[in-house]
């Protein structure tokens, strides 16, 4: 009876890891295999050739809130199998006096270019936090196996946290890169500022300031952690934001969930120069939390976030909007009975989607890192 109990085991581990639409559901990594590290959270996929993935995410330090090493695993079977970890950026590495923590780490691969660029943001190991960090870079010649830093020159010098992906869209006929930011210096300084704004480059290495992301009435919402997406031929872009409501103690989210919790957007006609005021989306769900928003190469979008009450984040679930439609139901994307967030996909194919995100078990947030596929 004994083996029969352990095969039912089994089939139940093997249904409970793939209820929802996501398919082929691996462990890249797994708290156990990192005993120093106090959490494995946000991570970043990248596909560097057919079949080859690349996966970057944060090891946290203990006792401290969201800082610590970023590593990378690569697959070059489209998932089935793993390597070992590289590091990208080692929080024990010492730059002169300094020493750094890292997080949030943002892959991305220009499009006929032999190289791999990882951007995190960086700040000095003291700080409790990594709310005023500055950005950091390094890039790989050989498809994430090997990683070299590099120093951007940067225009715009304050603190910010970055989590969403890079957009490329042709300006003036040469390429033009954006990255979506915010700052939140509040939470050690009462006075500091809460704002989301664009970063541009032509050349991945140095970056400007574009445009603010402007609110119907400044100061009521905390708008962070956008994805930008490109809608039309026209190159129009549209960014959608995790929110929540401002409270008085100057922390990351003290305001808790709007009421209703509803995802806001903004959108830009000048390659992200300026935007429009910002507006909630009355059909995507946000309880302060990480959500995924592209679009896909048919045209229609997608939006996968975590349901619930707000920092609950347990199931992620998704919708899907046609092009010229309307957003669908909301459809499950992995319900697994433990904790999940912070979702990055990346479209392989039309319709066909690789996807990371962190898991922790019943009680715990962010103890692996998991990888699976969907198709739409």
């Amino acid at each position: 009876m004994k083996p029969l109990i352990a095969l039912l085991f089994l089939v139940t581990s093997a249904l409970a890891e793939t209820t929802g639409d996501v398919r082929d559901v691996r462990v890249l990594r797994t708290a156990e295999q990192e005993p120093r590290a106090a959490l494995l959270g946000q991570p970043s996929i990248a596909t560097w050739k057919e079949k080859h993935h690349v996966v970057a995410y944060q090891k946290g330090i203990a006792g401290k809130m969201d800082m610590g090493s970023i590593d990378a695993v690569v697959s070059s079977d489209d998932g089935t199998t793993w390597s070992i970890p590289s590091t990208i950026f080692d929080h024990e590495q010492r730059h002169g006096a300094m020493q750094f923590g890292y997080c949030n780490a943002v892959l991305y691969k220009p499009p006929g270019q032999e190289v791999l660029w990882c951007f995190a943001m960086r700040c000095p190991l003291n700080y409790a936090d990594s709310e005023d960090s500055h950005l950091a870079a390094a890039y790989s010649g050989d498809g994430g196996s090997s990683w070299n830093p590099v120093e951007l020159a940067m225009h715009y010098t304050g603190p910010l946290v970055i989590l969403g992906e890079i957009q490329r869209i042709m300006e003036n006929g040469q390429p033009l890169y954006l990255l979506p930011a915010h700052r939140n210096t509040k939470r050690a300084d009462p006075l500091g500022q809460r704002e989301h704004f664009v970063l541009r480059s032509t050349s991945l290495l140095d970056w400007h300031l574009g445009g603010y992301v402007p609110q119907p009435e400044p100061g009521k919402i905390f708008l962070h952690e956008g994805q930008i997406a490109v809608i039309n031929e026209q190159q129009h872009l549209k960014m959608v934001m995790r929110t929540s409501a401002e409270g008085r103690k100057g922390g990351l989210a003290d305001g808790g969930a709007l009421d209703p919790p509803r995802a806001w957007s903004s959108t830009s006609t000048d390659g992200g120069k300026t935007w429009s005021i910002a507006q909630e989306e009355p059909d995507l769900w946000n309880t302060v939390s990480e959500a995924w928003f592209g679009q896909s190469q048919a045209g229609g979008q997608l939006y996968v976030y975590n349901d619930g009450p707000a920092r609950s984040r347990m199931t992620l679930r998704y919708k899907v909007k046609p092009a010229n439609g309307t957003w669908s139901d909301e459809r499950t994307f992995f319900d697994a009975g433990i904790h999940n967030s912070y979702p990055s996909l990346i479209e392989i194919a039309p319709g066909e989607y690789r996807a990371v995100w962190d898991s922790g078990d019943a009680k715990r947030h962010r103890r692996s890192i998991r990888f699976g596929k969907l198709t739409l």
